[in-house]
């Protein structure tokens, strides 16, 4: 009997020190990756802006290519939307809106992954002489979620790697 009260005690200490931890992770993370292509931003964008394009560099194709993707609204513009569904748990379910766009220089997306919560996507190109410095980045904010906040921990890990295979392959396919 004193085992099992040892035992339900010491779980409730690790329980709380989990959760008190996890409070003071932060609340948000910030994921960025940079490659520098040879070529300039206007053959880039065309590749950043339409997300039907995505299909030929984004890793995540690769990773389920049975995958569903739709796309609404016009390429480039804001509103501009990709949806997809997947049975492989690294691709999962979501959609990826267009929410303020400047041709050539910025692209900044709303991903929605349901349960799994939202992020901002954005894309920067920023010349310099014949060269363009290409920067994708992902902010997500877990608010009071410390299941969360545990998982921000690893998200430049798990992202990080996707965001540089996706830069190599968008380099080949805009011809950087």
């Amino acid at each position: 009997m004193v085992f099992f009260r040892r035992l339900l005690l010491s779980i409730a200490i690790l329980l709380v020190l989990i959760g008190l931890v996890g409070m003071i992770l932060p609340s948000s993370v910030h994921v960025e990756r940079s490659a520098v292509f040879n070529t300039t931003p206007e053959k880039i964008w065309p590749h950043v802006s339409n997300f039907k394009s995505w299909e030929a560099w984004s890793p995540w194709f690769a990773k389920d290519p049975d995958a569903s993707f739709t796309y609404s609204g016009d390429a480039g513009t804001v509103g501009h939307t990709s949806t997809w569904s997947s049975e492989q748990k690294e691709v999962g379910s979501g959609s990826q809106k267009i929410v303020e766009i400047t041709p050539n220089e910025r692209m900044v997306t709303a991903l929605d992954f349901g349960a799994q919560g939202t992020a901002t996507a954005t894309f920067a190109l920023v010349p310099d002489g014949g060269t363009t410095r290409v920067t994708w980045s992902l902010d997500s904010d877990f608010g009071k979620n410390f299941i969360g906040r545990y998982f921000g921990l690893m998200m430049d890990k798990m992202v990080g790697s996707d965001y540089e295979a996706g830069l190599a392959k968008l380099k080949t396919v805009s011809g950087g």
